[in-house]
């Protein structure tokens, strides 16, 4: 079996014929969250922390789709009602613009607005499972788990934003049900680096209880020597 170096031991990828996958999800890349003008430069926060991992991940999308691999993608949106956003979490921060509010792109977190939309680095091709969720995890509250059993995808790729909330919290889902599930550390980001890097720590302490930890170079040769 071809593994990955990763930390805290490596990364072992499904042999090509053994009835399992390994699929790349990219979690939340979407205007709202990393272009200037939106959600979350609205907040306060500096996006181009968050920019300059696209280029990285880009490179990670075109690698799983020469080889065939499968990718997933989410959203963070809300229904334009709002049937679907507690009034809870609409109400958390001291923001001028809450979700479903008029922002620069279009209302905030809310499906089919250009805000809500993945950057156009990213966007995803035909084919491609693209998961909307309404809240942090990508398991919650949508059909994630079943399309899953139906590709047959046994280990999960992270990517995407924010490293401590949303991929954390998708990958501690995805480990409650069994996924092996590895991070891409460059492939990663948070508005804040100091979260990020306590995140990165939490994932693989332990003896990697929630996942593995490596880099997109490591996995793309990993990848290429698997199934290439």
């Amino acid at each position: 079996m071809n593994t990955v170096q990763a930390s805290p031991y490596p990364y072992p990828l499904p042999p090509r014929d053994s009835g399992e996958r390994v699929a790349l999800v990219i979690i939340d890349m979407q205007r709202d969250f990393v272009e200037p003008g939106g959600f979350g430069a609205a907040l306060g926060n500096k996006v181009e922390h968050l920019q300059k991992i696209v280029p990285t991940v880009s490179k990670l999308l075109k690698t799983f789709r020469e080889l065939g691999l499968p990718v997933i993608h989410t959203r963070e949106g809300h229904r334009p009602d709002l049937s679907d956003c507690p009034p809870a979490k609409r109400r958390r921060g001291d923001s001028t613009l809450r979700i479903g509010d008029p922002g620069p792109m279009g209302r905030i977190l809310v499906s089919g607005e250009p805000g809500n939309d993945i950057v156009p680095e990213l966007r995803p091709e035909a084919g491609e499972l693209v998961i909307d969720k309404p809240g942090k995890g990508a398991f919650y509250a949508t059909t994630l788990q079943e399309r899953l059993k139906e590709l047959r995808i046994t280990h999960l790729v992270f990517t995407g934003v924010t490293t401590e909330v949303c991929v954390q919290t998708s990958m501690r889902e995805a480990n409650d049900r069994g996924y092996d599930c590895l991070l891409v550390e460059d492939g990663t980001e948070s508005y804040f680096p100091e979260f990020k890097q306590a995140t990165v720590r939490m994932i693989q302490s332990q003896g990697g209880i929630v996942g593995w930890v490596t880099t997109a170079d490591r996995l793309t040769d990993a990848l290429r020597n698997t199934y290439g």
